[in-house]
């Protein structure tokens, strides 16, 4: 449905006064092109309004406006996540990398390259990946957001993938501005039957727009767990765009705790045969400042494929959480097994669930099913904890936790499982009942 006249010029408005503000970086002509091409995709589309039809549950307006609402510096005593795990750490800090923080960028199957570098020379291999997946995630709703970053994105990394990694990559960002308003692109290529595990920890900025372009060739294997940062005021838009070629694994985990405003976005593209890409989600938020939006489309366009979106939120205080999964199943896509559920636990009456779950199916041999569901703790079962001795805080906490493990069960390593089990335990705590 096209939107009135009017609201197409509050679009256009802000667009124009957005773009303002930025000047198109130097680069050499491949990046330049790109750039450019986002640029006018920005134009062409707007920057995100209420009235749009994937934002009609989230308010986009601190991501559009010129600049960036202050997120007051968050410290804990809390040490960093997956400390005793060996990782190779590749720190940002306000958005810029941080050489002297950061480990020695290079290993065996393992290239990583920052995007400042990269821009300036005139042959690359991200001439084929960056800004390619973000323009086919465009292709059934416009992610202008996206495109702005691919057009002003000034550092990153671009990593090349060409064995089976010992140990995972841990991309950290540290939040030390509380004005820093912070755009960001990666590139990851995992060439054929190689292997790699992406970590990414921390907050990043006040304001934060990621956008992740993942190439999975044939056989190779992306494992990506993110946690995303306990800033109390923090705001993020992200984006993961990834490719999968023939009998490719993609699996993908977020956890949210605290934030103002986050959206993550995923669109997944299917296009070699039995492909299997799993995405999932455990959110956590308290008080009616808090809002987390999960957005996904996932497509099928290739045999025998399977796809998991798998979401579960946790809310009280008036914190709303939303989902939007989408699963588009292309003619000829035979034999797709695609699965999408998404369950929010209401711990008060003041906070909300907002849902969209979609299927768009034009093939005749396939198992899709959705589900949606919103709800209280179980009055009976925390009853029979009570009546063996367990304090209903205790018992509540144990429940919200059998509540989310589906989601965390889709993390491949235990380890990683455990550091997130161990975080939510420490939310818990914290909030208290």
């Amino acid at each position: 449905m096209a939107l009135p006249e009017k609201i197409m010029q509050v679009k256009q408005d802000a667009t124009d006064v957005r773009l303002a503000q930025f000047d198109l970086p130097d680069g050499a002509a491949w990046i330049t092109e790109a750039r450019t091409a986002a640029v006018n995709r920005v134009k062409a589309m707007g920057l995100p309004h209420g009235r749009d039809e994937y934002w009609k549950f989230t308010k986009p307006d601190t991501f559009v406006q010129p600049d960036a609402p202050k997120a007051a510096l968050f410290h804990s005593d809390e040490g960093a996540i997956w400390a005793d795990v060996d990782r190779l750490k590749i720190v940002f800090v306000d958005g810029v990398f941080d050489a002297d923080a950061s480990d020695d960028l290079s290993g065996e199957g393992l290239a990583i390259e920052r995007l400042s570098d990269a821009a300036d020379k005139d042959i690359h291999w991200a001439k084929d990946l960056y800004g390619v997946l973000e323009i086919g995630g465009q292709d059934a709703v416009d992610r202008p957001l996206a495109a702005l970053n691919t057009a002003f994105a000034t550092d990153g990394v671009l990593i090349h993938v060409t064995g089976k990694l010992s140990k995972p990559v841990n991309l950290i960002y540290l939040h030390n501005s509380e004005s820093s308003d912070v755009i960001l692109h990666h590139c990851i290529k995992i060439e054929n039957g190689a292997e790699m595990t992406l970590l990414e920890t921390g907050p990043g900025a006040a304001r934060l727009n990621k956008v992740m372009e993942v190439e999975i060739a044939d056989k190779a294997t992306f494992h990506h767990v993110r946690v995303q940062g306990r800033d109390h005021d923090r705001r993020a838009v992200t984006g993961i765009f990834t490719r999968l070629g023939h009998e490719s694994t993609f699996k993908s985990f977020t956890l949210t705790m605290n934030g103002v405003l986050t959206r993550n976005e995923c669109v997944i593209e299917l296009t070699g045969d039995n492909a299997m890409a799993h995405v999932a989600g455990a959110c956590v938020g308290d008080g009616k400042d808090f809002h987390q939006d999960d957005t996904v489309f996932i497509t099928h366009d290739s045999l025998n494929c399977e796809s998991r979106q798998v979401f579960k939120k946790v809310l009280r205080n008036g914190a709303t959480g939303v989902f939007q999964g989408k699963i588009l199943v292309k003619n000829g896509a035979q034999k797709t097994d695609g699965y999408q559920i998404s369950q929010a636990l209401l711990l008060d009456d003041d906070s909300q669930f907002l849902a969209k779950p979609e299927l768009e199916i034009y093939a005749d041999d396939v198992a899709c099913s959705h589900g949606s569901t919103t709800g209280a703790i179980d009055e009976d079962s925390l009853f029979y904890l009570q009546s063996r001795g367990v304090p209903k805080a205790e018992a509540t906490d144990l429940l919200v936790l059998a509540f989310l493990a589906e989601a965390l069960d889709e993390i491949e390593n235990p380890t990683l499982a455990e550091g997130i089990f161990e975080r939510l335990e420490a939310w818990l705590a914290r909030h208290g009942h």
